[in-house]
């Protein structure tokens, strides 16, 4: 049927909208507290009254007249006597068993005001609105409607209505209207009134269903104790009855029997209410003889229809201290003979049970069970509670469990982000590691070619200011040969020689860390100059210099691989070439540096020198080996500055 249909929407529609309500209300709370709040919100429902609906056969409520479409105008309305402070109104749906969706209410308006009034003429004030988008349904609680008005009539004025089960038209149904005032239900079996009426009424359907007090549950609420029903079995022809000794007297005004909890086993093994009488009468007193005694109610079950799994009935308010129960009619239950049972008896003064652990007696029974358990307070579920916090508890479980999923689908979803945030975490630890590993790696393999590359150079080094110093001092020890036969000369050679001879050690001890030498190298133009006069001692030699404030500029590490290429260049011509005349042009700009060293010896041949190549590589320059006519040899060594200035100098100048 189309009703299916739309209360699974309905309830599609609900979860959508709560959900996105739910993560709008969740998404500035920690994961924490949103576990601490599952975490609560399950303990509080483990100690929440339960649903359990009621078996067997009973009344329905009341439905109004049926209609093609949920756009219609239906009321129902429950008036009772005086004028009294109202402070709550629970509407308890009719409950139906659909196939897809297990227990839900059937005939709740999608749409309705609650109104409330004094007297037949006043038109009352709305107490509360509420359509779709209060997403009541579905639902199989209670609804709760809090208030603080005076009123004599309630009213429940339904705009839209929902489709009923068994075809596809709406009408207006509900199984009680409890109106409290305090613990009193003002509206237990009040007069109701209506808009129309469905062609079930005076059956199960029934406006006196309305406000009957019976509800389509049983009270099933956890507790550790739990009480076995009152059972007994009566004399023939005999009229048994429960007194109860209040101990003192009171005002009272409403008395609640709960009826046998017959639904253990499945099937039933007997039938519904097992043990009320169809008739008997209830009477309270002053005296334990009950020679006061006054009538408080006769209870006629007229149909299956007029009873449930709590009796409750009102009277006029009266002071007693007894309370007598008497059976007028046998049980006809075949095989059993006569019984009594009741689960639990409830006696109200001002809306407190005053028959709670009370004692009392049994007459014309020849044989009982667990007469104690009709006061103490509890059922074979667990706790009896009062009628008011009953329904509130059904209310507020159905608010929990509608919250739940919503709560728990958060704390899922942030799971879900922090598992995949670890897993994310995980992977970059391994890229992390990974990396780390190849930065150790890459820093060794770097860390041994500048070991591999200091070696190397301390070794040109060493090699070319060794070298060149060594040859020197070899040519002014010839010298000194020559000069033996004059004095003068020969002293100043030997000098010479002794001079070089120092500055070669200090040079020995100094190749190998020469960055630490700034001072040496500061005026590169001077010392280049220096070492031409001394190596070229015998050999005509011009030395020239343009741009000499641009040298200055020059990182030390490559003033000095300039140096020791200018000095390599003088040894090769002193050693290899026997020219009488070296000439040396530096030039230097913003942008380039040229060094050139031409000579009028024999040539170097088509081979550079490989110390030559390997000092040009060092300083990143282009070096190239002339030969001009008719004799002579020029190198070349051209590089750009730019690369030999350092990064803070070229940052200054930007």
């Amino acid at each position: 049927p189309a009703i299916y249909k739309r209360a699974v929407l309905i309830s599609t529609l609900f979860i959508n909208a709560g959900t996105g309500h739910a993560s709008t209300g969740f998404q500035d709370e920690s994961l924490t507290h949103l576990e601490q709040r599952l975490k609560s919100l399950d303990t509080e429902l483990q100690q929440l009254a339960r649903y359990k609906m009621l078996g067997g056969v009973g009344p329905v409520g009341f439905e109004s007249m049926v209609h093609r479409t949920a756009d219609h105008s239906e009321w129902m309305q429950v008036q009772w006597g005086e004028a009294q402070p109202i402070d709550q109104i629970v509407l308890v749906p009719t409950i139906w068993h659909d196939s897809q969706l297990g227990f839900t209410a059937k005939g709740f308006p999608l749409a309705f005001e609650v109104i409330a009034g004094v007297g037949q003429d006043s038109e009352g004030e709305v107490i509360a609105t509420f359509n779709a988008e209060d997403e009541l349904l579905p639902r199989k609680a209670p609804l709760i409607i809090p208030c603080k008005t005076t009123a004599s009539w309630v009213r429940v004025q339904a705009s839209i209505l929902t489709e009923r089960g068994l075809d596809d038209q709406f009408n207006l149904q509900l199984s009680e209207l409890l109106v409290f005032s305090g613990e009193e239900n003002v509206a237990l079996t009040s007069t109701v009134t209506f808009s129309t009426a469905g062609r079930q009424e005076d059956l199960r359907r029934n406006r006196a269903f309305l406000t009957d007090g019976i509800l389509p549950y049983e009270m099933d609420v956890e507790s550790p104790k739990k009480s076995y029903p009152f059972l007994a079995y009566n004399l023939p022809d005999s009229h048994p009855s429960i007194t109860i000794d209040l101990g003192k007297i009171y005002p009272l005004n409403r008395i609640h029997l709960h009826a046998n909890n017959v639904g253990q086993t499945a099937p039933q093994s007997v039938p519904t209410r097992f043990g009320l009488p169809q008739r008997f009468v209830v009477e309270g007193a002053t005296q334990a003889d009950f020679s006061d005694a006054s009538t408080l109610f006769h209870y006629n079950q007229r149909s299956i229809y007029d009873a449930g799994p709590i009796l409750m009935r009102d009277f006029p308010e009266g002071d007693h201290r007894y309370i007598r129960l008497t059976s007028q009619e046998e049980s006809q239950l075949e095989g059993l003979g006569g019984v009594l049972s009741f689960s639990e008896i409830e006696v109200f003064s001002h809306g407190q049970n005053v028959a709670l652990a009370c004692s009392t007696e049994i007459n014309d029974f020849h044989r009982m069970l667990r007469m104690a358990s009709l006061t103490d307070g509890h059922n074979i579920y667990g706790r009896v509670l009062s009628l008011r916090q009953w329904v509130n508890e059904l209310a507020r479980r159905h608010d929990l469990e509608s919250l739940r999923p919503f709560l728990r689908s958060e704390i899922d979803r942030r799971h879900a982000r922090q598992k995949e945030q670890l897993r994310n975490l995980a992977w970059l630890s391994a890229l992390l590691g990974a990396g780390l590993i190849i930065v150790i790696l890459t820093d060794r393999v770097i860390h041994l070619s500048r070991i591999r590359k200091l070696r190397e150079r301390i070794a040109a080094d060493l090699h070319d200011e060794l070298g060149a110093n060594l040859h020197a001092i070899s040519l002014l020890g010839d010298l000194a040969s020559e000069a033996k036969e004059t004095p003068e000369e020969l002293e100043g050679l030997l000098q010479h020689i002794r001079g070089l001879a120092k500055r070669t050690g200090i040079a020995t001890r100094d190749c190998s860390n020469m960055l630490e030498t700034k001072d040496q190298y500061k005026d590169i133009g001077a010392n280049m100059r220096r070492s031409a006069m001394r190596i070229l001692a015998d050999l005509e030699h011009d030395f020239s210099i343009e741009g000499e404030e641009h040298l200055n500029r020059l990182s030390l590490r490559r003033r000095i691989d300039l140096f020791l290429f200018y000095k390599e260049c003088l040894a090769n011509i002193i050693r290899h070439s026997g020219a009488t005349r070296v000439v040396t042009k530096l030039s230097a700009s913003s942008k380039q540096l040229q060094l050139t060293v031409t000579d009028n010896g024999r040539g170097m041949g088509a081979d550079t020198p490989a110390s030559l190549t390997r000092r040009a590589r060092f300083l990143r320059g282009q070096m190239r080996l002339f030969e001009p006519e008719p004799e002579g040899s020029q190198i070349s060594l051209t590089l750009s500055t730019r690369w030999c200035i350092p990064q803070k100098l070229r940052y200054n100048e930007k």
